[in-house]
């Protein structure tokens, strides 16, 4: 890591740890209702207790599970889609306004329809992470396919190689950093998606079931620290998503550093 990037870190770490210590402070003066929001010493020491229960963990698990189940399936629809679209103009003009169309639309409104298609709960989630993860990796594949040398295309096919092997060869590759950006994207939804469903449509296991659980029996504390739990598991699979793309496409970022 660079220095840059240890100071950037401990500047957020200093950020982190002093809004902390502020809301902490407010609630010892009074300013904040006990009754409506505990100490931030008292959720944090609930948090770290959640990760000695076997219940809650087997939550966490459950999120995640759906969360790697719907993210794989949304990368084998959605890329292999923007490769088509991005390839074949005539089909990209005619999908064009129904992607603009359904792309919008918040996954969470349709919770209740993913309900009634799948009355599996964890079908419905699994589901709608599918829907919501792959516009990213459908929008940034076609984008990266945009973005390809025509040159370097030009230049196999005057090999005699066709559509196929260019795109396996050319385009596929050079669009690769755009996929990566893409499933980077959707990684930081599927905790949102997964947790809105377990919340609204309930279910055997996830976090939002737990937080659901822990809301009915009035323990504000308990939910605001798997709250925490769910935030730090969607920073570090972003960071490490972050992290793996920096590292695989080292060239792409290097040679768009050059360009501004």
């Amino acid at each position: 890591m660079t220095k840059q990037g240890i100071r950037r870190g401990a500047l957020g770490a200093a950020g982190v740890l002093g809004f902390l210590a502020l809301v902490e402070a407010a609630g010892r003066l009074g300013l904040i209702d006990r009754d409506i929001m505990p100490y931030v010493s008292t959720v944090l020491a609930s948090a770290a207790g959640l990760v000695l229960e076997a219940d809650f963990l087997k939550h966490v698990l459950a999120t995640l599970e759906a969360c790697a189940i719907g993210l794989l399936i949304a990368i084998a629809v959605a890329v292999p889609a923007g490769l088509l679209l991005g390839t074949v103009p005539v089909v990209e003009r005619s999908v064009r306004p129904v992607v603009e169309f359904l792309r919008p639309i918040p996954s969470v409104s349709l919770i209740p329809l993913a309900m009634f298609l799948f009355p599996d709960s964890a079908d419905a989630k699994i589901s709608l992470i599918v829907y919501t993860c792959s516009w990213p990796l459908l929008i940034n594949t076609m984008y990266g396919l945009a973005d390809v040398d025509p040159l370097a295309k030009e230049t196999l096919r005057s090999f005699g190689f066709g559509a196929l092997p260019v795109v396996v060869r050319v385009s596929l590759p050079s669009a690769a950093p755009f996929i990566a950006t893409g499933i980077r994207i959707a990684v930081s939804v599927t905790l949102i998606v997964a947790v809105s469903v377990e919340l609204i449509a309930g279910g055997e296991g996830g976090i939002g079931t737990f937080l659901s659980q822990a809301g009915a029996a009035n323990r504000i504390d308990r939910m605001l620290a798997a709250t925490v739990w769910a935030g730090v598991l969607g920073l570090a699979a972003n960071l490490l998503f972050t992290a793996g793309e920096r590292r695989l496409f080292r060239w792409h970022h290097a040679r768009a550093g050059e360009a501004t």
